[in-house]
């Protein structure tokens, strides 16, 4: 405990650190404050006495847990961060796939700053197309709640779905620079933060419900207990995974500068063996989305096609966990690729005068880092994956819904690894102005921005 304090007031006493973690808070409190406003048109009596209490399942659950329960409450903030990792999605395909793309992302700052702009432009046009089915979606479930469809109605159908379109749109467009705010003068990634404040806000009411659940009949609190354990020990094997790290021994030629020699020391190069961090999951449950949106628009329309992708709403269902399966590891190769370049790294040890032993500068490490990689991939994907479906099997189980979203899957995995980034971040601060990590033997290790960022 004396120890825990002593770093707080360590943390505290840095005034750029403290300056970041307020302005993080303070942001994420204006995200949490629009999750509670409502959509113009919704009359506010009808949802909170009638949906107020009321909860999503299946992979509208899993949305409503994202958007940190806006979704079901059709606020402002119903679309959440969503329609810009979609768009990201796509950008990053084109990256690529396309020579003009890899071009402006190889032109440094000037680049990255066309091709966020061609992101966020793309990212008003999906979150147009989840508006639409989102509306459609809430005038066939809560339709008693919207102005336009009551009796005494004060506006046209039009209007409010004009309006409802229009203030989505701005409303995940805000949340955006929300999170690139939060990433330039905040602490942590922005995007990350605000999924993660969005999922951990509905955990209390998770675990509420699900100790009433059991005490009410259903195992009773022995069985809440031993549901707690197997989460906690679910959460040290995602720790495990997300901060486990292949190291490559790494030489370097010695060299002799004025009086002083450098070099001549061992050191390792620590390859991850989840180097896409949460990415994966984001991605593919990104692209799960799809089925939703395409089952509202066939609805009455094209029973064939809409009954096709009905099966892939229900988070228990075969068909979808084995695309979700199919889908992270796909997205694990992928976004691995990316983010390791082994013809750069190689580059690199070369310049710096580095070298692999037993192994040739130049292609041939490449080629050993590009195994390596490829190896370590394979198994951290698996993994992974088995993680993100953990809580099909735990709804199966008799756990409840809301509950089993933390059981493993995506929630839990972004909760580990952003946490994670986060401290990792605030160690790196301590440690350069010469104090203590958070961790009483050393650093977090094994954690870089790079793997936990959303973006």
């Amino acid at each position: 405990m004396k120890k825990l304090i002593s770093t707080i007031k360590n943390i505290w006493s840095i005034e750029e650190l403290r300056s970041r973690i307020i302005q993080t808070l303070i942001l994420l409190a204006v995200y949490r404050v629009g999750t509670f406003i409502y959509l113009p048109g919704i009359d506010p009596v009808v949802m909170n006495a009638k949906y107020g209490t009321s909860t999503q399942g299946g992979l509208l659950g899993l949305i409503n847990t994202f958007s940190g329960g806006a979704f079901d409450r059709a606020s402002i903030f119903a679309l959440g961060i969503m329609p810009y990792i979609s768009a990201s999605i796509v950008v990053q395909l084109l990256t690529f796939a396309l020579p003009a793309f890899q071009r402006l992302s190889k032109e440094g700052e000037d680049g990255r700053r066309k091709i966020n702009q061609i992101t966020r432009y793309l990212t008003i046009l999906v979150s147009g197309v989840q508006a639409i089915a989102y509306i459609v979606q809430l005038k066939a479930t809560k339709g008693d709640a919207i102005y336009a469809l009551q009796q005494s109605a004060s506006m046209s159908v039009f209007t409010f779905t004009l309006l409802a379109v229009v203030t989505l749109i701005a409303g995940t467009m805000f949340t955006t620079w929300l999170g690139e705010r939060i990433t330039d003068r905040g602490l942590g990634n922005g995007i990350s933060l605000i999924i993660m404040v969005g999922i951990i806000s509905r955990l209390p009411f998770s675990l509420i419900g699900e100790l009433q659940s059991r005490l009410g009949g259903a195992g009773g609190p022995i069985i809440f207990l031993v549901e707690i354990a197997i989460w906690l020990s679910v959460i040290l094997c995602v720790i495990l995974l997300v901060q486990g790290t292949r190291r490559v021994p790494v030489q370097y030629a010695k060299r002799i500068v004025g009086n002083k020699q450098y070099g001549g020391v061992r050191q390792y190069l620590p390859l991850k063996i989840n180097g896409a961090g949460v990415m994966p999951i984001i991605f593919a449950q990104a692209l799960m989305f799809i089925p939703s949106t395409v089952t509202s628009f066939m609805a009455g329309k094209n029973t064939a096609v809409s009954g096709f992708f009905a099966q892939f709403l229900s988070i228990t269902s075969i068909g979808y966990n084995v695309l979700f399966f199919i889908l992270i590891i796909l997205f694990t190769y992928f976004y691995t690729a990316i983010t390791y370049n082994p013809v750069q790294i190689s580059e690199d040890l070369k310049r710096n005068g580095g070298f692999i032993p037993g192994i040739k500068p130049g292609k041939k490490t490449a080629d050993f880092i590009d195994t390596i990689i490829s190896r370590i991939t394979f198994p951290g994907s698996i993994f992974i994956g088995i993680v993100a479906i953990l809580p099909a099997f735990a709804i199966v189980s008799g756990v409840n819904d809301q509950f089993a979203q933390f059981y493993g899957g995506t929630s839990l995995l972004i909760l580990v690894g952003v946490v994670l980034d986060t401290l990792a971040q605030i160690d790196t601060h301590l440690s350069m102005r010469k104090y203590d990590g958070l961790m009483k033997y050393g650093r977090i290790k094994g954690r870089t921005a790079t793997g936990g960022s959303l973006t």
